[in-house]
């Protein structure tokens, strides 16, 4: 593979590189490329992290990236999630978040054994405090505060001190892995610039960022038409969400429950600015440039194959592809899609694990 092929891969459906030149770089320069993507371990893995970030992460594999897996537990624990506990964020990111990578994994064609899972308990000492520190040093009030969005909520003055440790925590677990590929989603933004900053300050080498495409949620928005003032806010403020269940499709949801959910989404005919489905078909159907079938009866025009989505997004604008055919072939494509999935969570230690965490997300 040429570096420009490497490039190509690693960019492929990213809504933003820091930067594209850093990146062109680090490959020529024949450095191991060295990846991380950090979760908290908050939920059921659900599509955006199953099937669209382990897409990426299998891009950057192809390319002869190192990927670590990291599954923040002191980062859950602090954030207020599951039961609140250190030793229950512990537990499920070994026997289910780990595991749901896993079977997500296997889902866009990986192979299990390229990744490498790294616990934060794992990874914290001496040395991680003091660039924890370190990082703190180097970087503004101001700007944590900023970066705390990273948690789903901006701290204000009634918010517990700790909320503050968070951003300097994610940015010193990139110092600490020496990873030089820093990988989130968009809302995940702020923090990769506090890790870029304070790089240098504190003598690290600045690691590239890469942002991928956070899955709209299948719910109709609360304002509908979305107004132009804070359109973005809103937008990012109805992506998937593991707290939201018909918001998102689960990477072992049974296939009448992915059918319900698909066919209840918001998908407004015509409407391609804002489109759950149209967003899902294209960065999960066809986003390997992968052709989607949809079925139709021959008074409406037979059945339809596109092979790209410029192609199926016109047809939906012009109302040529009705809204229902289209839910119909994302969820057959999805109910394939996820078999592997659903099969690896048939292991009666994984379904354990799987109802324990339903059971955490359901009471608290």
């Amino acid at each position: 593979m040429t570096n420009e092929e490497k490039f190509k891969l690693i960019t492929r459906n990213l809504e933003e590189v820091l930067t594209e030149e850093e990146l062109k770089q680090l490959i020529e320069s024949g450095t191991p490329l060295k990846h991380y993507i950090g979760f908290e371990i908050s939920g059921k893995v659900h599509l955006g992290t199953g099937l669209a970030v382990m897409q990426k992460v299998k891009d950057l594999a192809l390319a002869g990236a190192q990927t670590t897996i990291f599954l923040a537990d002191w980062h859950t624990w602090l954030n207020k999630k599951l039961d609140g506990t250190l030793e229950t964020a512990r537990k499920m990111a070994r026997e289910y978040f780990e595991e749901g990578l896993k079977a997500a994994y296997l889902c866009v064609g990986g192979q299990i054994q390229d990744l490498k899972f790294v616990l934060g308990n794992e990874l914290y000492n001496q040395t991680y405090w003091a660039k924890v520190i370190g990082v703190a040093k180097a970087t503004t009030i101001s700007r944590m505060l900023r970066s705390t969005d990273i948690m789903g909520r901006l701290a204000g003055d009634s918010s517990e001190v700790a909320t503050l440790f968070y951003p300097a925590m994610q940015a010193a677990d990139i110092f600490q892995m020496g990873v030089n590929i820093a990988h989130a989603g968009t809302d995940q933004r702020n923090v990769h610039v506090v890790a870029r900053e304070a790089a240098k300050k504190i003598g690290f080498a600045k690691p590239v960022a890469i942002h991928h495409h956070l899955l709209k949620g299948l719910l109709k928005p609360h304002v509908w038409p979305l107004p132009k003032e804070n359109r973005d806010e809103m937008v990012t403020a109805m992506k998937m969400s593991k707290s939201k269940p018909d918001s998102a499709v689960f990477i072992h949801d049974e296939p009448d429950e992915i059918k319900r959910k698909v066919n209840n989404a918001f998908c407004p005919e015509g409407e391609t600015d804002y489109n759950p489905i149209l967003d899902w078909t294209k960065y999960l159907v066809m986003v390997d440039g992968s052709s989607l079938i949809v079925h139709r009866k021959k008074e409406f025009g037979g059945d339809i194959t596109y092979t790209s989505y410029e192609e199926l997004e016109i047809d939906y604008a012009q109302k040529k592809l009705h809204p229902q055919d289209l839910k119909e072939a994302v969820a057959e494509w999805l109910i394939k899609k996820l078999e592997p999935a659903r099969n690896y969570f048939e292991d009666p230690k994984r379904k354990q694990a799987l109802e324990e965490i339903e059971r955490l997300t359901t009471t608290h």
